[in-house]
């Protein structure tokens, strides 16, 4: 798989996570990945476990560059889409570039115009303010 498929699968399995928390069902995050590729992939599971690890963190700065919105109040796929897209800007080597051309395409894809145009405008201002350096 492509790194653009397994970030898919990253925000498609903690999507997953948030609905089995909201609904406060346990879950294992290896068994959860098994069900969604046949290979468990270390980029995967370092997306979704820095994710997971880094929840309040990265809800924190998502709100801090979000517009009259937070974070919990856009869908959970938008939440997974953002939450991967900050920590890997943060907490990875990948260009930032390509963190937030990934985003964008994957809400694209799960969301709307305004809801894409939202999360390039937050990104944007993450990297700028809080990346680079």
């Amino acid at each position: 798989m492509t790194r653009t498929e397994l970030r898919e699968v990253a925000c498609k399995i903690i999507y997953e996570t948030y609905i089995l928390e909201n609904a406060k069902v346990d879950y294992d995050i290896n068994s959860l990945v098994k069900e969604e590729i046949e290979n468990t992939d270390d980029f995967v599971l370092e997306l979704i476990n820095g994710v997971k690890n880094n929840q309040m963190e990265l809800s924190k700065l998502a709100n801090k560059y979000l517009v009259n919105w937070e974070i919990d109040r856009l869908s959970k796929m938008d939440k997974a889409i953002i939450s991967v897209a900050i920590y890997e800007l943060k907490y990875t080597d990948t260009a930032y570039k390509i963190v937030i051309d990934e985003a964008l395409n994957l809400s694209h894809k799960y969301s709307d115009d305004n809801v894409t145009k939202m999360i390039n405008a937050m990104l944007d201002g993450i990297y700028k303010n809080e990346c680079e350096q």
